[in-house]
């Protein structure tokens, strides 16, 4: 039994290593060396700050107990798992795409971009890519396949969710300590009634996606 059984057998429940495996025997490589990341993009829907993408190459024999959608986790779970994740992963790296390029190319194609950024900057190169959602977002050759909800089936894609989304809470809480009226420690950004009561009463910051609906209008008022 290879790594990536073991893997499986000992987390039964959740996600899993099944769409790893899947990938692999599609390349026709040795699971032994084969390096399978996962994608996965946090930030697309927010009023404020930059979409976050993370590309993670997990270790199948150190896989940090209790991966799964980062949604479905506690902010303290999340926390713990960020830190494992950074020691026990065979690569991984976190990227961004600018409120400047948001409004520049579009959410979906900033998107994309932080996540073609975050799998270039890994430091090894994988033999393929699972990607949570629809879009295939162009890897430079690499083999991808898309993953709709992947971040509940795929450990990989699991892991690269909390990556993502604590390093861009933790950066909307910085920023919201310039911004305090937003409310961004709480809100990460989201159009909440704070934040828009914040936009009418004190206006739009530089960290605002001029773009999306709500601030076009406010810029347009």
């Amino acid at each position: 039994m290879d790594l990536f059984d073991i893997a499986k057998v000992t987390l039964p429940s959740g996600p899993d290593f099944s769409s790893e495996q899947s990938l692999i025997k599609e390349l026709n490589v040795s699971k032994a060396s084969a390096f399978i990341c996962g994608v996965d993009e946090v930030g697309r829907g927010p009023l404020a700050g930059p979409v976050v993408a993370a590309a993670v190459v997990l270790d199948p024999a150190a896989v940090p107990v209790g991966l799964d959608d980062s949604k479905k986790l506690s902010a303290k779970k999340r926390d713990a798992l960020y830190e494992a994740i950074q020691q026990n992963a065979i690569a991984f790296c976190i990227a961004e795409a600018s409120v400047e390029e948001i409004d520049e190319l579009n959410i979906l194609q900033a998107s994309l971009l932080a996540m073609r950024r975050a799998v270039a900057g890994l430091t090894v190169r994988p033999h393929g890519a699972l990607v949570d959602g629809n879009k295939d977002p162009g890897l430079d050759g690499l083999p991808t396949r898309t993953l709709i909800k992947g971040d509940g089936r795929s450990l990989s894609i699991a892991a690269a969710s909390i990556l993502a989304k604590v390093f861009r809470d933790n950066l909307m809480a910085e920023l919201g300590n310039e911004f305090p009226e937003y409310g961004w420690a709480q809100n990460a950004g989201y159009g909440v009634a704070k934040h828009r009561e914040a936009l009418r009463l004190v206006g739009v910051t530089p960290h605002h996606r001029r773009t999306f609906a709500p601030i076009r209008h406010i810029l347009d008022e």
